[in-house]
């Protein structure tokens, strides 16, 4: 069974079908590097925030702030839709310049409130803050741990990387061959070159490119990033994680291997006088030994199933004993 936490990996993300456990098992990883004295940061990017609740402080707000009570232990709640807003501002300042420069008296509110519609321009805003987080904030860290959402979500958010690439050269070819155009046919042609290197929407998107390349290589990087799948022993859950495994090999993004969640442990099958836990034991026997059918030598670890909520410190330091063994 491989490793989950004796890794040099800097950058994790955790995704699972939703109810899996996602945000307990990336909070366990945080706090286990935190308490080894590395500075770690756990960003949630799940739009049902839970960290406030599992260590019982606000951590809502979009900043980052220091969780109580854990030493190099920091949390942000991204708010999306803060996330959301700030982007629209950034594409309708662009939408102007090329209007403006176009000299189309256009109102672009229209435009960018209809693309905001699109549930592709909430990814592409989640995207440009998680290079933020990478680029600038991981800095700072020696961990980056990400909760992020539904794995159809995240995988998607993950997978944006290769189209937001496509898009960026795409969009800069065609904004350089608009802008060598009008200035040959103003008779400039001495100052084109010039010209087109002072353009403030061509210099944005060079700029923006420079940063996705950058994020891009980390990505696809199996030293500093790895993408793990949290599951749990139940047919659903099992397959939405098969299925989305070879779509994150598709997008070159290392996986790091399955989680296996609330798995019912055997002693407590057999203390159990009402039978119930005996026939959830034997479906989840059949299960997990799919999983090791399907996975293999991805599953990382098998965390019990625990009588309470992992809610608090004390807790998530039980789930931690577990997840190492």
């Amino acid at each position: 069974m491989k490793s989950l936490l004796d890794t040099k990996t800097k950058f994790f993300f955790f995704g699972g079908k939703g109810g899996v456990g996602k945000t307990v098992v990336s909070a366990a990883v945080a706090l286990y590097y935190a308490e080894r004295g590395e500075r770690t940061l756990l960003a949630s990017f799940n739009p049902v925030h839970s960290l406030s609740s599992l260590f019982g402080q606000n951590l809502s707000g979009g900043a980052v702030r220091p969780v109580a009570g854990v030493d190099n232990l920091y949390a942000v709640e991204v708010e999306i839709g803060d996330v959301v807003e700030k982007y629209k501002e950034r594409v309708t300042a662009l939408l102007r310049e090329i209007f403006k420069w176009a000299e189309l008296p256009v109102d672009t509110r229209p435009l960018v409130e209809i693309a905001t519609t699109n549930p592709s321009f909430h990814e592409a805003a989640a995207f440009d803050k998680m290079m933020d987080v990478v680029l600038n904030e991981g800095r700072n860290y020696s961990r980056v741990i990400f909760d992020m959402a539904a794995v159809a979500n995240a995988v998607r958010l993950i997978g944006l990387s290769k189209l937001y690439g496509l898009w960026l050269q795409r969009t800069i070819k065609m904004r350089q061959e608009a802008l060598s155009l009008k200035y040959q046919l103003s008779f400039r042609k001495e100052k084109v070159l010039e010209e087109i290197k002072k353009d403030p929407v061509l210099n944005d998107l060079i700029s923006l490119q420079e940063r996705y390349a950058k994020v891009r290589e980390i990505l696809r990087d199996p030293q500093q990033t790895r993408f793990v799948f949290v599951t749990i022993p139940t047919i659903l859950s099992i397959s939405v994680v098969k299925r989305f495994i070879d779509t994150v090999r598709i997008y070159e993004i290392p996986i790091g291997g399955v989680v296996v969640n609330m798995v019912i442990p055997p002693e407590e099958v057999e203390r159990d006088k009402t039978g119930f836990l005996k026939s959830k034991g034997e479906e989840q026997s059949r299960n997990l030994a799919l999983i090791d059918q399907y996975f293999g030598d991805l599953v990382l670890s098998r965390v019990k199933l625990f009588p309470e909520d992992v809610v608090g410190l004390e807790r998530l330091r039980q789930f931690v004993k577990e997840l190492v063994k």
